[in-house]
């Protein structure tokens, strides 16, 4: 029956408690514990809960990725799918949705998609994605992203390069803030750092589908490519000689930033055309690798509107 999605968690609650505290069950039982599952499936689909903890299996291990076919990826959260949809680069294979989900990604049931639909239950996402990721009711099994050039940047004035930063959480926040301050890619390695997956895709919020995020084998050759391409590298150290406002030159800039903790590798440093850093009055004299980059793209892009 519809009418229960409306009640509120107060009541559920009490008729749940009333029920539990009862000696014997009747067919009411089943009734009000459907309720409270019901209820509590729709608060994970609208993200307010995370995903349901699977039961350990009979080994007495905790749950595990199931296996996953070759070139492809899982992606899932209203915003990322949204935006993979929107993508004519990105080549969907399926999508899981349950019907809340459906409604608040915008489409109409009998809608005709090239790639199949499966109206599905919250927990058999759970099953796939584990109990930490908060999927909202839908995931999308995809191919990987084209693979691009670094010479298809050249025209492209503000660009981002991370030297392995291996948090796909912080590399997702990136790509978001490189998105916002219309920087032109996200250049990384292809050793420690993180591939396109369910994690960064979330993090980044739909950014993964609006900026090209190239994976390429050798840093150092990267830059000097780079160079040749007319960018200024910028590599973002905090023993820098000179504030990053002041060494920001020329009209198309690639910013360099290491991973927390160790930063830019020697021979990072030694490939960049400069080295700058980010003057802080606070007490705190570091930041997060996702903010400083925010910062730092923030700084650029105000020289570049010059």
């Amino acid at each position: 029956m519809a009418i229960h999605a409306y009640r509120s968690d107060q009541a559920i609650e009490k008729d749940y408690s009333d029920f539990m505290s009862k000696d014997s069950k009747t067919p009411k039982d089943t009734h009000y514990a459907t309720l409270r599952r019901a209820h509590r499936d729709q608060k994970r689909e609208r993200g307010e809960l995370p995903a349901a903890t699977p039961a350990r299996n009979k080994a007495g291990g905790d749950w595990k990725a199931p296996p996953q076919a070759p070139d492809t990826v899982w992606l899932y959260g209203l915003h990322t799918v949204k935006a993979a949809i929107a993508n004519p680069d990105r080549k969907i294979l399926k999508l899981m949705v349950t019907q809340n989900a459906l409604a608040r990604l915008e489409i109409a049931e009998g809608t005709e998609l090239p790639f199949p639909v499966e109206m599905v239950a919250p927990h058999d996402i759970d099953k796939l994605v584990g109990p930490d990721a908060i999927h909202q009711g839908v995931l999308i099994e995809a191919r990987p992203l084209p693979v691009r050039k670094l010479d298809s940047l050249k025209d492209k004035p503000l660009l981002l390069v991370l030297d392995q930063v291996t948090d796909p959480h912080n590399v997702g926040a990136i790509l978001r803030s490189a998105v916002a301050f219309d920087a032109g890619a996200v250049v990384t390695t292809e050793r420690h750092s993180p591939t396109e997956s369910g994690v960064m895709a979330k993090s980044a919020s739909g950014a993964l589908e609006l900026i090209p995020y190239i994976q390429i084998t050798n840093l150092a050759n990267a830059l000097e490519e780079l160079h040749q391409l007319g960018f200024q590298t910028i590599g973002l150290d905090s023993d820098g000689p000179e504030p990053l406002e002041s060494t920001l030159s020329g009209k198309k800039i690639a910013l360099v930033l290491g991973a927390e903790g160790k930063g830019l590798r020697q021979k990072t440093q030694a490939t960049c055309n400069n080295l700058a850093r980010m003057d802080m009055p606070g007490a705190i004299k570091s930041l997060n690798v996702s903010n400083a980059a925010a910062i730092a793209l923030y700084a650029t892009r105000s020289y570049l509107a010059r």
